[in-house]
């Protein structure tokens, strides 16, 4: 429920602001359907694997073990929320090297932030991301994931905010206070942009990008956004399979 409310205020909002809604205006057929597709593996496709298939993968590779971890929710919660997230920064990382970024450079073509590109990608690329592998697994392993799942749908949630150009102001006393823990839509526009390269790969937190000397900090938006390309439409689906 906070993911689709998310997802729908975040889309309401763009259409709704103007520049927003010039963005969406020049946006390309391809880029339209692609996006769409995106947001349908992200969103229907990839949940119902993790319920069904991976699900029956862990009950069969780890029959004793389903509900064995007895976490309270705060720490079931700080679980998906921070140790999760720290997976993500290096499996964004990986994604970022020679051998997987052929792959991993679609979600890169996105030219503006707009919560439609959030889950641009190959038809196959979320078999890469831990968060399929790893959400389940300790969804089969709690005996209560009440605090697991609000992390995943808040982890899910600011994905879609941080890919959006819903800016908060810098001025702000919002901005004053999440700037220094939470990564921002300005933030991970600077990890989407052309002019610099390597930076900001957290998901949820800024500490591992500080941690690892990977934090690009600017109170600016880019100049530009995505990279470009030369990839047809069927090879942004399928690549390298086409």
């Amino acid at each position: 429920m906070i993911i689709f409310i998310t997802f729908i205020g975040l889309v309401g909002w763009t259409f709704t602001n103007q520049f927003g809604r010039t963005q969406l205006l020049v946006k390309s057929r391809e880029d339209w359907l692609i996006d769409g597709i995106g947001l349908m593996i992200q969103g229907i496709l990839i949940p119902l694997l993790q319920a069904t298939l991976v699900y029956w993968l862990y009950q069969h590779l780890l029959p004793n073990l389903q509900g064995c971890l007895k976490l309270s929710p705060v720490l079931s919660f700080l679980l998906s929320f921070v140790l999760v997230d720290y997976l993500y920064y290096w499996n964004h990382r990986l994604l970022h090297n020679k051998l997987f970024w052929q792959v991993h450079q679609v979600h890169h073509t996105v030219t503006q932030m707009d919560v439609l590109g959030t889950s641009r990608n190959t038809l196959w690329t979320s078999l890469l991301i831990v968060y399929l592998w790893i959400h389940t697994l300790f969804l089969y392993l709690l005996a209560d994931p009440t605090g697991y799942l609000l992390g995943v749908s808040l982890t899910a949630a600011l994905d879609l905010w941080r890919h959006s150009r819903l800016m908060i102001f810098v001025n702000s006393w919002l901005y004053r206070l999440l700037s220094p823990w939470l990564i921002l839509p300005q933030d991970h526009a600077w990890h989407h942009c052309s002019e610099i390269y390597h930076c900001n790969y957290g998901a949820n937190l800024k500490i591992w990008d500080k941690l690892h000397g990977t934090y690009y900090e600017s109170k600016e938006l880019p100049s530009a956004i995505g990279i470009p390309t030369s990839l047809t439409f069927i090879k942004k689906l399928l690549f390298p399979f086409s």
